[in-house]
């Protein structure tokens, strides 16, 4: 079948994600037949790169040999089974291997199905936490301004990106904000160190009033993705750790965008040499290629639920949690970023990549040039073009971009290689020249 036939089913049939379905009458959905390495192709035969890992999730290419394999094997032992009442070896294998990777002491792994239910598993946790503890007005939860924490209705009370939240603000819990250690806060001259110390003592005026109802402070490490890709520096976490510590609030690391190499090392948390009390994962977890999600935590917390009463427990639960497939998947992924050297590759790969768009600084429609790890981003100035265009606009050079508002982003597979750098840079030159 050709691309419009399958552009006209999917409209007929599919309520496409993040999406106003209207303007898919000007621009519409790319239909996709198969992806190779860091390419996807189209049921024509174009090809587009994918420089967004597809929603940052995937981390060694489409359609990648040695994940393959891992589920072909997977899908001939088991392919799911409950984890209440039951556990299966690659959920268990995958538990003790991220528990050897994390920071210290956080040595219990809850499983859910994507980014969204960790933050609600991490919420729900926290507070329940308090409440077993004999501390139940500690209720209330803390995030930065400008953050995503994700959609449903208890990950939507701690995200502050209006165009998400405001339409279902009578549904949600308040949450409260705090300012956000974003560098692009600066004053003229001032170092992002500065503005993340002067965030934190923000953080600090707040709980010295409010920590007696706050149950967990919720943030991103280093990187506000959503949020336009907001850089910080890691003093930030720093100093909110020991803040956390010294008024008794939970320490919430959102990693679901950010973990797993994405910016420089394995966990964003190890640049600033800290341990939360909470650690969401998902997105990269297996490679792109099944839903998964992980709360990470300590042996306190834990030791909080274990009790004799049913209700003292953490009675949450998904359907497919600690799915056996996802989890191989993940194992995989693993096994990958083991032999390979997979963070030392990407750093080469990032000076390689950051020299391609050096020229960019310069250039008098582009404001803002930051790089962390396997991240890049910039804003467009005075306005530049609407997402849309930015997109069509990459897509005409085969280079697929999904702008954040006025910020375009890169974030390509780990597999990308210099050649598909190459492309990918003049790609975004190209985009830059037509708007």
């Amino acid at each position: 079948m050709s691309n419009s036939e399958w552009l006209q089913r999917t409209l007929g049939a599919v309520w496409h994600p993040c999406t106003q379905m209207k303007q898919h009458e000007q621009w519409p959905p790319v239909p996709i037949s198969h992806g190779a390495g860091v390419w996807l192709y189209d049921f024509e035969g174009h090809r587009y790169l994918d420089a967004i890992s597809s929603w940052w999730v995937n981390l060694f290419g489409h359609c990648n040999a040695r994940i393959n394999e891992a589920l072909r094997d997977q899908l001939e032992r088991l392919e799911h089974v409950m984890l209440a009442g039951f556990t299966h070896e690659p959920v268990v294998r995958l538990s003790e291997r991220l528990a050897a990777l994390a920071p210290r002491g956080l040595g219990h792994c809850f499983y859910g199905s994507d980014g969204a239910s960790a933050t609600e598993i991490a919420l729900k946790m926290s507070f329940h936490f308090w409440r077993n503890q004999g501390r139940p007005g500690k209720t209330s939860f803390l995030s930065l301004a400008n953050s995503y924490h994700g959609e449903t209705l208890g990950a939507l009370s701690v995200t502050d990106v209006a165009l998400f939240k405001d339409t279902y603000a009578p549904l949600l819990r308040e949450a409260a904000q705090v300012p956000s250690p974003d560098a692009r806060n600066g004053a003229p001259g001032e170092s992002a160190r500065a503005v993340a110390e002067r965030a934190a003592q923000a953080l600090e005026a707040y709980l010295a009033v409010h920590h007696q109802r706050v149950a967990a402070f919720i943030v991103e490490p280093l990187v506000q993705c959503a949020g336009g890709m907001g850089m910080y520096d890691a003093h930030y976490l720093r100093r909110a750790r020991e803040i956390c510590d010294r008024f008794d609030v939970h320490l919430i690391a959102d990693e679901i965008a950010v973990g797993f190499g994405r910016t420089g090392t394995f966990f964003a948390c190890e640049q600033a040499g800290i341990r939360p009390d909470f650690l969401c994962l998902s997105k990269g977890i297996t490679g792109g290629y099944l839903p998964l999600a992980v709360v990470m935590t300590t042996d306190p917390v834990f030791a909080a639920f274990y009790h004799d009463e049913t209700s003292r427990g953490f009675l949450h639960s998904h359907s497919y949690t600690g799915n056996a497939l996802a989890c191989r998947a993940a194992l995989a992924s693993l096994d990958i970023f083991e032999q390979d050297g997979v963070l030392d590759a990407n750093r080469q790969k990032a000076d390689y990549l950051s020299a391609r768009l050096a020229p960019l600084e310069g250039d008098p429609r582009v404001r803002n040039l930051r790089h962390l790890g396997m991240i890049w981003a910039f804003e467009l100035a005075d306005g530049g073009a609407s997402p849309l265009r930015v997109h069509e606009e990459g897509l005409r050079r085969h280079v697929l971009l999904r702008p954040i508002g006025q910020t375009i982003y890169l974030m390509p597979p780990y597999v990308i290689c210099e050649p598909e750098m190459d492309f990918l840079a003049d790609g975004l030159w190209g985009v830059l020249q037509a708007l």
